[in-house]
């Protein structure tokens, strides 16, 4: 999760958020939390639609990314009532992902299973069970103005 999203979710501005983050370095190691590249950064604000940097508005500095482990530390860091509430449900999401993930790898492996078991005559039925376990792809944005 970026930042800029925690320090929302937390109800304080981001300068804020990795002060307190920075303060407490030695807890989140790089497989806690990282930088975004400048590339990596360009693609997301090309992605999301963030205004540019180079003018008026706009990050000025690289955003901070946590994983998974690096938000779990935030409870350490970030004291107050809103703090724990937040966190919690914040990793009660994780644990959700995680869930619905393990679920598809599941199916998919049953899937497999009985395609195997089951000779080509099903291999259309098959197919569009896979077709229908595939997330859609977002329909593309209609542009707006000029």
């Amino acid at each position: 999760m970026l930042d800029s999203d925690l320090a929302g979710l937390y109800g304080v501005e981001t300068k804020a958020f990795n002060r307190a983050v920075k303060r407490n370095q030695e807890r989140f190691p790089e497989d806690f939390m990282f930088r975004l590249t400048n590339q990596e950064f360009a693609i997301l604000k090309y992605q999301i639609g963030a205004s540019s940097s180079d003018g008026w508005g706009g990050r000025r500095k690289l955003p901070y990314v946590f994983t998974e482990q690096g938000v779990a530390m935030l409870s350490g860091v970030l004291t107050g009532k809103t703090s724990v509430q937040v966190n919690i449900a914040i990793m009660r999401t994780f644990v959700e992902v995680r869930r619905i993930l393990a679920g598809n790898k599941e199916l998919a492996g049953k899937l497999f299973e009985l395609e195997k078991k089951y000779d080509a005559q099903f291999k259309a039925v098959f197919d569009a069970i896979r077709q229908l376990m595939r997330q859609p792809e977002p329909a593309p944005k209609k542009r707006i103005g000029f």
